[in-house]
């Protein structure tokens, strides 16, 4: 009868949770996690999620270096970042539990398999003692349940071994947090039955132990939950939505700018953490004059997409920064023949192949400087999963009304994280066709638009219009080569200042919250645009003088940027570098700019702007 009480209590309703799944890279976290994802935002929530696993392919079982995690932060009102720290962790192993707890908040939620705590587990996680029993979260609410037995109980009736059974036990937890917060079952079964469609004893198993796991929460007298919480849908804007990563956004808005293009797309890759998935999408999407090609290697990736784009199509390439490193003398190449190339660089930290599944936004030199020679080209950074579609279309519109390559930054946390997309209607999207050269009379490859500088587009095959194109430097008049002193810096100068020109193709840069003038704007670029975001609306409604201006457009710098910054008295740039942009402002405005900068591979937690703003104005 207690027990029924305590069912029939009405729910504690919250604003919004942040929740942690963690455990070995076996245990199906990142399913679990997505899984969890998509029934939220079927329940009408806002989120935004950071999916975090190790680099090794497989490190050893039951060790910190094999713990993934997927976090979400959901809620009833707009969500700009997967949470500062979680509010519920759930640890189906001790290391795992050792990897993630310090960031848990203080009273916090934690669920655990205690079955997993024998000790060898904990030995191999690197616990002298139990944390279960020696007082250690006695700051958390502890909830231990032996999950590995009561999956083992749910699917027994399926004939499956035991480690196929084993394999179930996260959809049991999946259903326990389910009935936490109280989210329908429905959407994941319609998925585990559509997964294992070919092995029906598996997709039955693993809905009994997400059914079992609910029902767990829903007859047990939980005392560290009582009887679960409450999210209440968030007042988002009416119309069609989807779960999207920014890999996927990415892909399928360079579909788009190649159709408002008027162009077929080639992409030429090479699989490469965490830029891999944007060739994964795409070589789904052949029906839309997609052609995608695996090369052996980066340079041949890029060079197959120059190819491309001389043949008339809208090459890209893709890779992060080490692939990018190997990639820079052909990206010198698109430079000197002047020809559209989208080059998507999903940034992840370190030098040389660093932390390959960590996140960092250290290759801003590389985009703007980091090629011999002076080779300027467009460099954009898309913000979000969902800016990276609108990111991937202004590329392609710059790419070829400029006839210049165009490399567009993205992050590990950008393109692995999810978060509601708004589809949009395709017709409200302006077209920029593009317009082959045909006229054979007095034609040279290097005939340029007045007003863009962008040398004409011949496609080979055209009567009349035969011509060649190379690495070295070409006469301005002619095409043809040439070692003239005059020459070159004629060529220089032009290239130059084709691309500085589209400063004036550009939006004016526009302040995201607050003023346009006052004591302090904090000024980002990329993935920082959730933290940073938060923290000034935080911040201005505790009364304090604070603006946000985000930039998309990172080379060039929108024309009015510099009198905008010298409006407020501090400039304080948040990055995941040791101050790239930092540099970039303060060479080309030459104002007193201050940076914030972290590279410990995770996100900026949005306390930490709040602190760095608050000293500041505290001066």
């Amino acid at each position: 009868m207690l027990e029924r009480v305590i069912q029939e209590q009405p729910r504690h309703e919250v604003e919004s949770v942040v929740v942690r799944f963690a455990g070995d890279s076996g245990d199906g976290v990142q399913i679990t996690g997505s899984q969890f994802s998509d029934t939220t935002a079927f329940a009408g929530n806002d989120l935004a999620t950071f999916p975090d696993f190790p680099a090794e392919i497989r490190a050893p079982t039951g060790t910190t270096y094999g713990v993934s995690a997927y976090q979400i932060n959901f809620g009833a009102r707009k969500i700009l970042t997967s949470g500062d720290a979680p509010d519920v962790l759930v640890a189906l192993n001790p290391a795992a539990l050792k990897v993630n707890v310090a960031e848990l908040q203080t009273g916090g939620l934690i669920i655990v398999d205690e079955a997993t705590f024998g000790a060898r587990d904990l030995k191999k996680a690197g616990y002298e003692t139990n944390p279960l029993e020696d007082g250690t979260l006695d700051a958390y609410r502890l909830l231990p349940i032996d999950i590995s037995v009561r999956t083992l109980e749910a699917v027994k009736e399926f004939g499956l071994t035991k480690k196929e059974a084993l394999r179930s036990k996260n959809m049991w937890t999946l259903g326990l947090v389910y009935w936490l917060y109280d989210r329908d079952r429905r959407s994941s079964i319609d998925w585990l039955r559509q997964k294992f469609g070919k092995r029906p004893e598996i997709a039955d198993a693993n809905i009994a132990a997400l059914n079992a796991g609910h029902a767990f929460g829903e007859t047990n007298e939980l005392s560290e939950v009582g009887p679960g919480y409450k999210v209440p849908p968030a007042a988002i804007a009416p119309g069609l939505y989807r779960s999207v990563t920014g890999a996927q956004a990415l892909a399928w808005g360079l579909v788009a700018g190649a159709r408002l293009s008027d162009l077929e797309l080639f992409f030429g890759s090479y699989p490469i953490t965490p830029a891999s998935s944007i060739l994964h999408t795409l070589a789904g999407l052949k029906a839309f004059g997609v052609v995608t090609f695996q090369a052996e290697d980066e340079i041949a990736a890029v060079c197959s997409a120059i190819g491309a784009s001389y043949g008339g199509a809208l090459g890209v390439t893709s890779s992060s920064g080490p692939g990018i490193a190997l990639k820079g003398e052909a990206l010198g190449l698109a430079v000197a023949v002047e020809l559209p190339l989208i080059v998507v660089n999903s940034q992840r930290a370190g030098p040389s192949t660093g932390l390959p599944t960590k996140t960092e936004q250290s290759d801003l030199y590389q985009a703007v400087y980091g090629r011999n020679g002076d080779s300027p080209m467009a460099v954009l950074a898309a913000r979000s999963p969902s800016d990276c579609f609108e990111t991937a279309i202004e590329a392609a519109r710059l790419a070829t009304k400029y006839m210049t390559p165009v490399m567009l930054l993205t992050d590990g946390y950008v393109a692995n994280a999810s978060e509601p997309w708004l589809i949009p209607d395709f017709n409200d999207y302006e077209p920029f066709p593009v317009s082959f050269y045909t006229d054979a009379e007095d034609f040279h490859p290097f005939q340029r638009d007045p007003e863009t500088l962008a040398r004409v587009w011949a496609t080979p095959g055209t009567p009349g219009l035969a011509h060649r194109i190379g690495g070295l430097e070409r006469d301005y008049d002619s095409g043809n080569v040439s070692y003239d002193a005059d020459n070159h810096q004629r060529m220089t100068d032009v290239r130059a200042d084709k691309i500085a020109g589209i400063a004036d193709d550009i939006p004016q840069q526009t302040v995201e919250l607050g003023n346009d003038s006052g004591r302090i704007v904090v000024v980002g670029w990329g993935s920082t645009y959730g933290p940073i975001e938060r923290a000034v609306t935080n911040m201005r409604a505790d009364g304090l003088d604070v603006s946000h201006v985000h930039l998309r457009h990172i080379w060039p710098l929108p024309r009015n940027l510099g009198d905008l910054l010298r409006r407020f008295d501090r400039v304080l740039v948040p990055e995941m570098n040791t101050g790239q942009l930092l540099t970039v402002l303060r060479s080309e405005y030459l104002i007193d700019a201050e940076g914030l900068n972290k590279v410990t591979g995770k996100p900026f937690k949005i306390a930490e702007i709040e602190a760095a703003v608050r000293t500041r104005l505290e001066d």
